[in-house]
């Protein structure tokens, strides 16, 4: 596996914005945190439609570990390539973080723990490794296409999630919004922000 991950079946302000999977529903979903007239922070989601591009640092992704069981999300990552961190606790799951960026998004961070979204960027990964060594100091674009229907037979029964169909559709130099960002993000402490990317992960 590209990841280093096994991925089998075994049943605030200056915070970067997000771009998260629904497994569920199958939806990618933008979420932009505001300010309210009384100084609280609020947030607005919307759908984004598909077909959608965006250029990927894959380069400075990150793997390890998720865990939700405080009530907001607890990190334990590394970047790809380096030494997988010890599992903190048996709540934690095996994670993906990385940034992506388009005119429209901006910048922002896709992270998730499910089975079903850490095969698909598995399989992505193993195709931007196919190609990266071709293109020297660009970014890969990734294209999605369409959804895909996955089955997944558990004791409540049959599961049906959905899956990105995405692929690298080329190659850029690197984007004005990644400039002086290709560090990873901080793990933020705001629940709302990342709780709702775990979607299918207790259900493997």
């Amino acid at each position: 596996m590209a990841l280093g991950l096994d991925v089998g079946n075994k049943s605030s302000g200056d915070i970067l914005p997000i771009l998260k999977f629904d497994a569920k529903a199958g939806d990618f979903i933008r979420q932009d945190r505001f300010q309210s007239e009384s100084g609280a922070w609020e947030k607005n989601e919307e759908e984004v439609k598909l077909p959608l591009e965006f250029a990927v640092d894959f380069e400075n992704m990150e793997v390890g570990w998720l865990s939700f069981a405080s009530g907001h999300p607890d990190f334990a990552m590394t970047r790809i390539g380096g030494e997988m961190p010890a599992r903190p606790t048996l709540e934690h799951k095996q994670a993906f973080r990385i940034r992506l960026a388009n005119d429209d998004l901006g910048l922002r961070e896709l992270s998730g723990s499910s089975k079903t979204l850490l095969r698909a960027m598995d399989k992505l990964h193993d195709e931007y490794m196919s190609q990266f060594k071709a293109n020297p100091g660009k970014f890969a674009v990734v294209v999605v296409d369409d959804l895909e229907t996955v089955k997944v037979y558990s004791p409540q029964g049959e599961l049906r999630f959905k899956s990105p169909l995405w692929r690298i559709g080329g190659w850029v130099d690197a984007p004005e919004a990644f400039q002086g960002n290709r560090a990873s993000t901080p793990a933020p402490q705001d629940d709302d922000r990342i709780i709702e990317q775990e979607d299918d992960g207790d259900l493997f």
